[in-house]
């Protein structure tokens, strides 16, 4: 009998650290993260990723491995380190928070992974030019359908999909990064002028304020692979090499990156739908200066279009296990706990569709793509940084219970000195969270302003009632099978 429970350890499939950093780099960073907020920002955001990178990303990540390590063998990732720390109601909270915070992205990448296909079927941005707002809509519920469908069918698409896209777009990111000092080196001069010291400096406004949210936005996420520590040979060893990796792969990204976009654009007259196909227009700039023609807007396109399906199949799998796999039976109805023959929580899937298919018809009636897709991205930029302070607060909570809960490693040995960093990380994600409501992409007073404002106040709302819902379905469903027996 022993004999024949090696065997079947010894032949267990499990996650290799590396692997853990590629799932996690697809839903932290990408390309699109650093058009985003080069928009929001100009040069002046390859300052603010410094700040940054030094100031939250590090703790952040380190947090989130100190907490892996403490809690390696729970399956629920993030929900199961709070119901740890803080007990099964405060686990259920923040599993229906992280839950639908991760909707309005999985709505994003969505839309990014059509358009997407769109640059690699026409090669140009005529899909957001000619498509009405209600096909788009419902062309990003097909995607919704569609990947639901692979994962419920195709074993083990979701590793594949994320070592593919996640080493497809760091690579040629670094080749974006190194053909900008080429391009340097041969005498050309940078889009951006002037490009001094003085041009890295943000300007601090209540515009650059606002869209603080999305920085943090982009560089958050670790703790979506939380569910996937206990599928590692040995979590607590190992998962806080995967947070270092992907800290590193964060920095080199956003800060080079950041830099080479200032040299194929001029910071000071942007695009305006620069944070839609910003990125295609990168890579279709560089081909245009060594004189490749598309080359590389076509291999950047279909890189993209893989990157944003490991992304889409991460966030649906990850977001819905970590709703749904750990959290305690009573505050859930019954049919969503059911599991397929693979293990999969499949009717979460279809929840978590049919509700971003909800968020994306209420955001299409803005007046066009553009607006739609810069309100999601800001949606985003407020529900995911409010999510992410249930990291923190567990952090500080495991910290100041030490002598509970065992963790081979450990962020900051001295105990002061880590809640310390917990708090000030869970301060600065709460308020950029809280300013982020302020739209960044419409002007002041228009319609459209407060049109967004309306739709960044009340989508929350609406998503918090839902998930508020739950437990009393689940009541009623307790007191028919009560009444029944």
């Amino acid at each position: 009998m022993d004999n024949k429970l090696t065997e079947i350890t010894s032949k267990k499939s499990y996650i290799s650290w590396p692997v853990i950093a590629l799932l996690d780099f697809v839903t932290v960073i990408s390309f699109d993260d650093l058009i985003y907020n080069f928009k929001n920002q100009g040069l002046g955001v390859v300052t603010t990723w410094i700040l940054m990178l030094v100031l939250f990303v590090v703790p952040y990540e380190m947090m989130v491995g100190n907490l892996g390590s403490a809690f390696s063998g729970d399956s629920g990732g993030l929900t199961s380190w709070v119901r740890e720390t803080s007990g099964n109601t405060w686990g259920y909270i923040c599993a229906w928070v992280y839950w639908i915070s991760c909707l309005p992205y999985i709505v994003d990448v969505a839309n990014s992974t059509l358009i997407s296909f769109g640059w690699i079927l026409t090669g140009n941005n005529s899909i957001s030019k000619s498509m009405s707002n209600s096909t788009f809509a419902l062309l990003t519920a097909a995607i919704f359908i569609t990947f639901i469908f692979i994962q419920h069918r195709l074993k083990n698409s979701i590793k594949w999909l994320a070592i593919i896209g996640g080493s497809a777009m760091f690579i040629i990111t670094v080749l974006y990064v190194m053909l900008t000092f080429v391009y340097l080196g041969t005498g050309n001069a940078p889009s951006t002028q002037p490009f001094n010291l003085k041009s890295f400096i943000p300007k601090l406004d209540l515009h650059y304020i606002s869209t603080f949210s999305l920085v943090i936005f982009a560089m958050s996420g670790s703790e979506y692979v939380g569910p996937y520590i206990s599928q590692m040979k040995d979590g607590k060893r190992d998962f806080p090499k995967a947070m270092w990796l992907l800290a590193i792969m964060t920095g080199f990204l956003t800060v080079l990156g950041s830099f080479s976009l200032g040299v194929f654009f001029n910071a000071h007259s942007l695009p305006h739908d620069l944070k839609m196909n910003g990125s295609y227009y990168a890579f279709e700039a560089m081909g245009n200066h060594f004189g490749l023609g598309k080359l590389f807007l076509y291999t950047f396109s279909i890189t993209q279009a893989i990157y944003m399906m490991a992304q889409l199949a991460v966030l649906l799998d990850a977001g819905t296990r970590m709703f749904l796999s750990d959290t305690a039976k009573n505050y859930l109805p019954k049919a969503l706990t059911k599991l397929d023959k693979r293990g999969l929580p499949i009717n979460g899937y279809w929840l978590t569709a049919g509700i971003c298919t909800l968020i994306m018809v209420l955001s299409a009636t803005l007046p066009n793509m553009n607006d739609i897709f810069n309100q999601l991205l800001s949606l985003n930029g407020i529900i995911s940084p409010y999510a992410s302070c249930f990291v923190f607060s567990s952090f500080i909570i495991l910290r100041f219970k030490d002598d509970k809960f065992n963790s081979e490693f450990k962020f900051i040995n001295n105990r002061n000195l880590a809640i310390i960093a917990g708090i000030w990380c869970l301060t600065l994600t709460f308020s950029a969270a809280t300013l982020g409501i302020i739209p960044a992409d419409a002007k002041f007073g228009t319609t459209t302003w407060y049109h967004t404002l309306i739709l960044n106040i009340s989508e929350p709302l609406i998503m918090v009632a839902i998930g508020a819902i739950l437990p009393i379905i689940a009541k009623y469903e307790r007191r028919n099978k009560k009444k029944l027996s």
